[in-house]
């Protein structure tokens, strides 16, 4: 409750005495703003969307544009702390009078950009969460998404690590992050046990604290509970999700099937555990929203030709795959709308998009009732070294 409490008082602040705006677009250029971590902990996943997105509007921009205006992402940096999104979305909706907003990262920091942005009247789309209050039935209209949802994560773990590991649903555990994303990701998990005929309140759940490596007590409780425990669901960033494994490991756990959510950034994840020597990576499962990045499918070969041509030096990775695509289909979007480009006339254009295919295995689509356009979910396993390899979650 306290959490809660604190969420609706940063949202409220946010809203009080600030007048309403209006999304803005001149005749050269359209330009979204993005909010994320860009410093912290998590600072590698907000370069990483970033990159995706700028790719894809740098290609775009290239091709002559959208409707002969260039497309410009402006960012700032949160540092994955919500009372700092505060500020941020002031700056990008109030100051600099955006557009729009394009994939902004986390879900803690959504809690408070999603109704802002709602409430202001400003598009919201391609956020790197998968929580289910950017997901309401009916949608709200400035709110688009376009990956699987934490809860269709979560459930196809646990699917996979009892029907096709053979691990009981009573020896499955939850590592998640003490905030609105650990909570989104539990409550998938909670939903799928109930299938199993397994009661969600005796799931142990352990936690750590955002923006912070501290997985101690975490540890000490699922050794507490050691001959329980034969698989481990992680709704967690990279870094701590690489110390609880670490710590796990060297606690004699080394045969727990460790699993993650996409957000985890698999390819930070697989380096950090890589670099801790031989076995720390080995077998451990991260669900993706996305296709293989280094896949040989054209559209995937497509992503990587123009990672190297307009951000070399950068390897191709989950994060930046899901950016590029997003704002792929942002652009699908905007060539639909014409050159009269208003919010509304944008919204109208994204929802008449069905059974789009971008060649990624799964057709995209939106309606004024669906504002989710995939609901895919990949699966993957590390090796050793650190590859990274799909696997078939069913």
């Amino acid at each position: 409750m306290r959490r809660r409490l604190g969420r609706l008082a940063i949202v409220g602040a946010l809203l009080a005495g600030a007048p309403g705006v209006r999304a803005e677009v001149g005749d050269g250029e359209v330009v979204f703003g993005m909010v994320g971590p860009f410093s912290g902990a998590a600072k590698d996943m907000g370069k990483e969307v970033r990159t995706g997105i700028e790719v894809a509007f740098a290609a775009q921009n290239e091709a002559g544009g959208v409707q002969g205006r260039k497309l410009r992402l402006v960012v700032v940096d949160d540092g994955f702390e919500p009372g700092r999104t505060v500020a941020a979305m002031r700056e990008l909706v109030d100051v600099r009078k955006v557009f729009g907003i394009l994939g902004n990262v986390g879900t803690a920091t959504a809690e408070v950009a999603a109704p802002y942005a709602d409430e202001k009247g400003v598009l919201f789309f391609g956020a790197v969460s998968g929580a289910s209050f950017l997901r309401h039935n009916p949608p709200d209209r400035w709110i688009f998404n376009y990956r699987a949802s934490y809860a269709e994560e979560t459930a196809a773990m646990v699917r996979y690590l009892v029907e096709v590991r053979r691990i009981p649903a009573a020896k499955i555990a939850v590592f998640a992050q003490d905030d609105a994303f650990g909570d989104a990701g539990f409550d998938g998990v909670a939903r799928i046990m109930r299938h199993y005929r397994r009661d969600p309140a005796k799931v142990l759940r352990v936690r750590y604290r955002r923006n912070t490596a501290d997985v101690e007590d975490a540890v000490r409780a699922v050794t507490a509970h050691a001959k329980d425990v034969a698989a481990v669901v992680m709704v967690a960033t990279y870094k701590p999700a690489a110390r609880f494994i670490e710590r796990l490991h060297d606690a004699g756990l080394s045969k727990v099937v460790f699993t993650n959510v996409s957000d985890v950034d698999s390819s930070a994840l697989a380096e950090e555990l890589a670099q801790l020597g031989p076995g720390y990576a080995e077998g451990v499962v991260v669900t993706q929203v996305v296709p293989p990045p280094n896949g040989k499918a054209t559209t995937l070969l497509r992503y990587q030709e123009q990672l190297r041509k307009y951000a070399g030096g950068e390897k191709p990775s989950s994060l930046s795959l899901e950016g590029w695509i997003s704002a792929r289909l942002l652009i699908e979007g905007l060539q639909r709308t014409g050159r009269n480009l208003t919010t509304d006339a944008l919204i109208d254009a994204l929802e008449s998009i069905h059974g789009l295919d971008l060649g990624l295995g799964t057709p995209l689509g939106f309606g004024p009732s669906e504002h989710q356009a995939s609901r895919m979910v990949w699966g993957t396993i590390l090796e050793a070294k650190g590859a990274i390899t799909p696997i078939e979650l069913q």
